[in-house]
């Protein structure tokens, strides 16, 4: 079977989880929780846009933080709210010309790995609407007892991380192609025949320039 693998946020959709979660948060009476929680961050955010700290580095710390805004809810709770941050955030944000040409690639019987360091139940809710059998390998949350801690299952599934996750579910079976959007997304890419870069940010371009490896948007 010839696998494809593929990146979520910039690459499939446009629309951001932590945006989704905000909008959610918001929606179910949390909003004072998510307001102490985005001011406490804002300076590190603005040091990062700044290119005072590595963006990347600032991104997983952000996103492990954003976890505990979620402790407590029961396993069919956190299903619930990524459904909800896909409907709301992720899915009409889709980049439909990339999530076309992955669908087609379903029809024909190829199989579809979602990699992403978006947390599990997002990751497995825009793959459901993707279409049957996509795979989902994301960033887990940790429950105890059916309950969420906070706690992620160990580090952010980004770049070096993503890959590592991506090459245990491979088994030593190889991958066809990979898509991806960021320089995070390298060594993802780098394990394909065939690296796709969507709507790449600069640094990317100029690398997949320099491989040869086909450029979208």
């Amino acid at each position: 079977m010839t696998t494809i693998a593929t990146d979520l946020e910039g690459t499939l959709t446009t629309g951001e989880t932590w945006k989704g979660m905000a909008a959610w948060m918001q929606a179910h009476g949390r909003a004072g929780a998510y307001r102490a929680f985005f001011y406490r961050h804002l300076p590190g955010a603005i040091a990062a846009r700044l290119g005072f700290r590595d963006k990347r580095a600032f991104q997983d710390q952000f996103m492990a933080a954003a976890a505990r805004l979620l402790a407590g809810l029961g396993q069919s709770e956190l299903e619930a709210v990524g459904e909800w941050v896909v409907t709301n955030e992720l899915w009409p944000r889709r980049r439909a010309e990339v999530v076309a040409e992955l669908q087609a690639a379903l029809a024909q019987g190829q199989r579809v790995v979602l990699c992403s360091a978006t947390f599990q139940p997002m990751l497995e809710a825009f793959a459901r609407r993707l279409g049957p059998g996509v795979v989902a390998l994301g960033t887990p949350l940790e429950l105890v007892g059916g309950v969420f801690t906070g706690r992620l299952l160990g580090p952010v599934r980004s770049g070096s991380h993503k890959a590592e996750q991506l090459r245990q579910f491979l088994q030593g079976q190889p991958l066809a192609v990979a898509y991806g959007d960021t320089l995070a997304d390298e060594p993802m890419l780098e394990l394909a025949r065939q690296a796709v870069v969507v709507y790449p940010e600069p640094r990317l371009r100029q690398r997949a320039l320099e491989r040869g490896w086909r450029i979208h948007g």
